[in-house]
């Protein structure tokens, strides 16, 4: 029987949907359906799935086997790992994906000081918003995710370590009015100007939204998906946004944008910045030695 048709079965049983199982595997839906077929073949023609009915439902059948099917992968994995130990050199990819500043600012340094003494460990950072690094992570796209913010997610169901925290800054153009105003400038002169902020899924966007209350009174004309095209837009118009105050103090530096600080809130809203995993998923031996290693890293930050 074919190990990665059972992983697949798993997770069809998860979906409870082809065609969502199917896309989330990159795989036809015809594919899927015809290695589930293969299965039941090899369990003697038993049926694991009911295709009568336009409800997707498993049998009873099914059920006894996904019981044992998720025993198997995870006896496999726990072969797999064994394994390794014999294994002469160890090659092993860790996929993260990670928000703008955990993924572009924050991990890459605690990647380098890894890659240096593991060579052999491959890195792959996805840089999403945090919703959908929250997303790969549920669906096992990823091993880790850097995240600024839970969003709707329960924050029990992860494994976390506290990786950073910060402001947030409304910024804007080193040529805007603003900046010709006596600062710090006030709420009312902000509301005037348009406002650009991050997309739904944002991280930034959420926090901003659950801790300043005030949001809804701003002059809010786009969105956009990344960092990167807000300061640049900030920059060379007179929008204003809001930006993480790690990312504001380098664009800042590089004379890009400059950042305003409000009379009625000196404080806008502040965030933590964490670096997660799935608290069911049972990680290979290189992938728990990298994630002990940022824990530890931490724990000696906080000492110093």
């Amino acid at each position: 029987m074919n190990i990665r048709y059972i992983r697949n079965y798993i997770k069809l049983a998860k979906y409870k949907n082809f065609s969502e199982c199917a896309n989330d595997l990159s795989i036809s839906q015809s594919t899927l359906s015809h290695q589930i077929s293969q299965i039941e073949e090899d369990l003697g023609n038993i049926k694991l799935i009911d295709r009568t009915t336009k409800k997707f439902e498993i049998t009873e059948a099914g059920k006894l086997f996904l019981n044992y099917a998720t025993k198997i992968i995870e006896l496999y994995n726990e072969c797999e790992n064994e394994l390794k130990k014999y294994s002469k050199v160890n090659y092993e990819t860790i996929t993260i994906s990670a928000s703008t500043i955990p993924g572009s600012h924050i991990l890459p340094r605690f990647i380098a000081d890894y890659k240096t003494k593991h060579p052999n460990i491959i890195f792959k950072i996805k840089i999403n918003n945090s919703q959908t690094s929250i997303e790969n992570l549920l669906k096992n796209n990823a091993d880790f995710a850097g995240i600024g913010s839970f969003l709707t997610h329960e924050p029990d169901i992860f494994d976390s370590i506290l990786i950073g925290s910060e402001e947030l800054k409304f910024i804007c153009s080193p040529n805007h009015k603003l900046m010709k105003e006596q600062q710090p400038i006030s709420f009312d002169q902000l509301v005037k100007y348009p406002f650009i902020w991050r997309e739904k899924g944002s991280g930034m966007r959420n926090i901003f939204q659950k801790q300043f209350s005030e949001y809804d009174k701003l002059n809010i004309k786009l969105e956009m998906n990344d960092n990167d095209s807000i300061i640049s837009t900030v920059s060379e118009s007179d929008y204003i946004s809001i930006m993480s105050e790690m990312m504001a103090k380098k664009s800042e530096k590089a004379n890009l944008i400059e950042m305003l600080t409000i009379k009625e809130y000196p404080i806008i809203a502040k965030r933590n910045l964490y670096f997660i995993k799935r608290k069911d998923n049972i990680l290979s031996d290189i992938k728990k030695n990298f994630w002990d290693f940022i824990k530890k890293k931490q724990k000696k930050k906080k000492i110093i």
